[in-house]
């Protein structure tokens, strides 16, 4: 019974750390992107980093006492906001430095002062979107009770007919908040330039992040109706292939933004296209989940 509770325990732990991340990421992406973030990073003086870090703690704490990223709440303990706040905080540092890495902006050859400075700037729309978590994408079943979510599920699964319109609402959900978050990235010279510096391996690995990343933020963080997103039919509606299916319609809307916006012409190789739409990919990706939420 002991080993039971404590397996409950550590699988509550994991699954709001998961929920904790992709509201960061789903927030704290687009800053991620931004060049001039990553030079006031660079730049910044220890003061103005402990500044940063306390005042990112107070917004935080302020936003835990209202809701946080847990599912079970304790707003009127301050000892647990606070524990809260810490841990959101830590989870911001952590989903910066990864993409940071993950882009190039932290190498080896960056000097520890340049590298705290970025990460600690970059994680304040992280931890932000960590507390922000349950507040505006948390999931409704909670407040529905169990009979409505049975009932949901079974509505969902008696229209077996309609799997091709939702399908088509999946794709079209996708493709509209991809545009959304890559027609605010794919104009700035962020891309050409992580672009640039981008090999194989790295793009393997952002390939593979955006399809954890969606595939978490969609089926694995508790987020809008999560359960009834998983009982749903269509073509492609299986969270493996969906997430698949997405990703492809991201990239799809990436590569479009970028020749809008002439940072790409038809006249360039493909692997040209090819670096910059994966680079792209990563952030149009996480809107493409937040448009699947939204439906």
């Amino acid at each position: 019974m002991t080993t039971k509770r404590q397996k409950n325990i550590w699988k509550s732990e994991i699954n709001d750390i998961t929920r904790g991340a992709c509201g960061g990421f789903l927030f704290g992406i687009p800053l991620l992107y931004t060049m001039e973030v990553w030079w006031i990073g660079s730049r910044a003086k220890p003061q103005l980093m402990m500044i940063a870090i306390a005042l990112m703690f107070i917004v935080v704490y302020l936003l835990n006492q209202t809701e946080g990223f847990r599912k079970r709440r304790y707003s009127w303990l301050a000892d647990q906001a606070a524990m809260d706040t810490v841990k959101a905080i830590a989870i911001g540092l952590a989903c910066s430095t990864f993409v940071l890495l993950l882009l190039r902006e932290l190498t080896p050859e960056t000097s520890l002062k340049e590298s705290l400075g970025k990460i600690i700037f970059e994680s304040v729309p992280f931890a932000l979107g960590v507390a922000l978590a349950n507040q505006l994408l948390g999931d409704s079943r909670n407040s529905d009770g169990e009979g409505q979510e049975t009932e949901r599920i079974n509505s969902t699964t008696n229209h077996k007919g309609d799997e091709l319109n939702a399908t088509f609402a999946d794709l079209s959900a996708t493709l509209i908040g991809a545009t959304v978050i890559a027609f605010n990235i794919a104009p700035t010279d962020e891309i050409t330039m992580l672009a640039a510096a981008a090999s194989p391996p790295w793009e393997l690995a952002m390939i593979a992040t955006s399809l954890l990343i969606s595939y978490g933020i969609v089926f694995q963080a508790g987020f809008s109706d999560q359960q009834k997103r998983r009982q749903q039919k269509g073509i492609f509606q299986r969270p493996s292939s969906e997430t698949i299916m997405s990703y492809l319609v991201s990239l799809l809307a990436g590569a479009f933004m970028l020749w809008f916006f002439q940072k790409l012409a038809f006249s360039d190789p493909w692997t040209m296209w090819l670096d910059h739409t994966l680079m792209l990919g990563l952030p149009a990706t996480i809107g493409g989940a937040a448009g699947r939420l939204a439906i």
